[in-house]
């Protein structure tokens, strides 16, 4: 065999391996049997109702461009202020194929809100640029806020 042959059946053994502990890792450590309502409730005994409020399916469209209906379960929480970018977002997808689509959004929707507050609120950026996106089994958490820690915290500690 030469060595040209030999590292290509290596490169084959190293990604059917990586891809392998992927699989394993999603089946076995990414899934949560937890409750949304439990996960939810967490989430929201955690967020600060002074700066946050509870949105509507309607805001959901209108900022991630999301439709409530199409996950297991949606809570999402905005400041009212037109000058704060702060939100938390929890969605419980049905499918792993709806997973891209909410990042995604999410994405997106920290770009906007970036020029939209760029040169005007650099505070309100900075928030935006340290935003947490998590992934964990059909779980996606989502905060831009300066409490962004502890909301994370509350959601992880609640799986």
């Amino acid at each position: 065999m030469t060595t040209g042959r030999r590292f290509a059946a290596a490169k084959y053994v190293i990604f059917i391996l990586t891809a392998g502990y992927i699989v394993w890792l999603m089946l076995f450590i990414g899934e949560s049997k937890v409750s949304f309502e439990k996960v939810s409730g967490a989430v929201d005994q955690a967020v600060d109702k002074g700066r946050l409020a509870e949105q509507s399916g309607l805001m959901l469209k209108r900022n991630f461009g999301l439709n409530s209906s199409d996950y297991a379960g949606v809570s999402y929480y905005a400041s009212e202020s037109g000058i704060s970018a702060e939100e938390v977002l929890l969605i419980c997808v049905e499918s792993d194929s709806q997973i891209r689509q909410v990042t995604d959004a999410m994405e997106a929707r920290v770009e906007k809100q970036i020029g939209d507050f760029e040169g005007k609120a650099p505070d309100q950026v900075k928030l935006l640029e340290e935003a947490r996106q998590t992934v964990k089994g059909r779980y996606i958490f989502f905060s831009v806020s300066s409490e962004s820690g502890r909301y994370h915290q509350a959601f992880a500690d609640s799986l």
